[in-house]
């Protein structure tokens, strides 16, 4: 993971440089300078105010602005915002006390809330929605960037090896936990069968399908068979099995070993057991979850009225708790972004999940994206999220 470990180096590098002030982006492939920065929240000031001081056209505009500046600032400073520090770092074009009356009318309309006395304000989960619900764009992978990411999936040795390096890839982009579930076996399609002879009665079955996995299992036969029987039995299983989904592929095996010829019943009917059993596995109902490590990072985050961080860790390793938030995103090319209560999963209640599905061709294989405390750099989540997404279909798709 030759990528990786420059990729961690950088950002130790970077991030150490940062604490002195300097900027070390010089002879530093374009890449890793991009992931740095929007693994780190956007500087107090930034993307806010982004009008150059104009005055907004109407007062929801205003507010709006107001709003981004408060999440913006918040997500990279952890700090309540108070309306003399939004004056001073932004250009709203309005004066401090238009401030102080918007922000009284997002607090009384629950965007922003105060969470201490005499403290200034925070986002409410309604806020993050309205927040999210108006990103306008997302900013597009350089070519870099998609070159750095397709050689480290690329550089993957089978399905699973390809699954845990996109998930351990998205949680160091992010610095949230990654989750992605396992190829959905109702949308996968039988792409090869291989037999091999181990010996006279052992063979090897080798099943690839169009979503990257690969079964193996060996087949103890009843009979001894020579070399133009084996091929026979080969011949006759590629056939039923190729091209088909493997729901279909699974029952065409059955019928097969019921319409087999007399000389190769046995072994047909050896090889189908075999088949359906690999066939019907439910390896939709496994995922891979990496980066837990990163709660940590944001344990402060977490309320404990909410159960604190142990409960969000709880939560994630029940598979079925991870299936249900990654199924409201079974769709291509559409990032879901749930928040808060959104999740309707109590232990999670002080998180946010990214998520989309992944894919080839149409046909979504499963689905991918992180969870992360609700104060979270969500155009730069979101845009990880899609490009992960995009790339580890492709390259599944292409084995």
């Amino acid at each position: 993971m030759k990528i990786i470990a420059t990729f961690l180096s950088w950002a130790a590098f970077a991030g150490a440089a940062e604490i002195v002030g300097a900027s070390p982006v010089e002879h530093v492939h374009p890449y890793f300078v991009a992931v740095f920065r929007r693994m780190n929240p956007p500087t107090v000031g930034q993307r806010a105010g982004s009008r150059g001081g104009l005055a907004v056209s109407t007062t929801d505009d205003r507010r709006f602005e107001i709003l981004r500046a408060i999440v913006t600032d918040f997500v990279a400073t952890q700090e309540p915002i108070g309306s003399k520090a939004l004056v001073e770092r932004h250009q709203l074009g309005v004066s401090s006390a238009t401030v102080r009356n918007d922000m009284a009318v997002l607090e009384a309309e629950g965007y922003i809330a105060q969470p201490h006395t005499s403290s200034g304000r925070i986002p409410t989960d309604k806020g993050y929605r309205m927040f999210v619900d108006r990103i306008s764009e997302v900013k597009p992978l350089s070519a870099a960037e998609r070159r750095a990411i397709l050689s480290v999936l690329d550089s993957g040795v089978d399905l699973d090896d390809v699954l845990r390096r996109s998930v351990r890839l998205l949680a160091q982009l992010t610095r949230q936990v990654a989750v992605i579930q396992y190829p959905v076996l109702s949308t996968a399609t039988v792409r090869h069968l291989e037999v091999i002879t181990v010996s006279p009665s052992r063979l090897l079955l080798i099943v690839i399908t169009d979503t990257g996995r690969v079964e193996q299992r060996m087949v103890a036969l009843s009979q001894d068979l020579d070399e133009d029987e084996i091929v026979r039995l080969r011949d006759m299983f590629s056939a039923a099995l190729h091209g088909k989904r493997l729901e279909e592929a699974s029952a065409s095996v059955a019928e097969l070993a019921n319409n087999a010829p007399a000389d190769l019943r046995d072994a047909t009917v050896n090889v189908a057991t075999v088949l359906v059993e690999t066939l019907v596995e439910r390896g939709e109902d496994r995922v891979v979850v990496t980066g837990t490590s990163n709660l940590a990072r944001a344990a402060a985050d977490f309320a404990p009225v909410n159960g604190g961080m142990d409960s969000v860790l709880e939560a994630l390793e029940e598979q079925v708790v991870v299936l249900k938030l990654l199924a409201t995103s079974q769709r291509m090319g559409r990032v879901t972004v749930q928040i808060g209560e959104e999740t309707q999963t109590e232990n999670l209640r002080g998180t946010s999940v990214v998520s989309t599905g992944y894919g080839a061709s149409g046909t979504v294989f499963g689905g991918v994206g992180v969870v992360g405390p609700t104060r979270m750099d969500y155009p730069g989540t979101i845009a990880s999220v899609a490009a992960v997404a995009k790339y580890v279909g492709e390259v599944l798709a292409e084995r």
